[in-house]
């Protein structure tokens, strides 16, 4: 796992989590067109994403978490959730279960809207 604890680690925990935003609105967005969702949304600002799918589905919050240094899940099916980067696979990782973010957020939204949605390599 990779702690952020210098300056420098600083600057690339806020890299890599804006790197990671960012492509994940491009999927996002794109897999969220083509869902079976009537009232989906996606909005990013500031370090935050918010995924509402709409139909009684719930909302998923995205978040950076810069003292932490996290990433912090809100979702709807499996609930709030905080995940460290792992700096050998470049993925985030949730410790407690050793799950990666990119496949329970893919898993999840392809649950509840279809389709499918590539997450792999967020971070790449």
């Amino acid at each position: 796992m990779c702690s952020f604890s210098t300056a420098s680690e600083d600057t690339l925990f806020h890299r890599v989590a804006d790197e990671m935003l960012d492509n994940l609105q491009d999927r996002v967005e794109q897999w969220g067109e083509d869902a079976d969702l009537d009232d989906f949304d996606f909005a990013a600002e500031a370090g935050v994403v918010t995924i509402a799918l709409g139909d009684g589905k719930g909302t998923y919050v995205i978040n950076k978490q810069g003292p932490n240094r996290q990433i912090w899940v809100s979702s709807p099916v499996s609930g709030p959730l905080r995940y460290d980067y792992h700096e050998g696979t470049k993925t985030w990782v949730y410790k407690r279960d050793g799950s990666a973010m990119h496949e329970r957020l893919r898993d999840e939204l392809v649950s509840a809207g279809g389709g499918e949605l590539d997450l792999e390599g967020l971070n790449e």
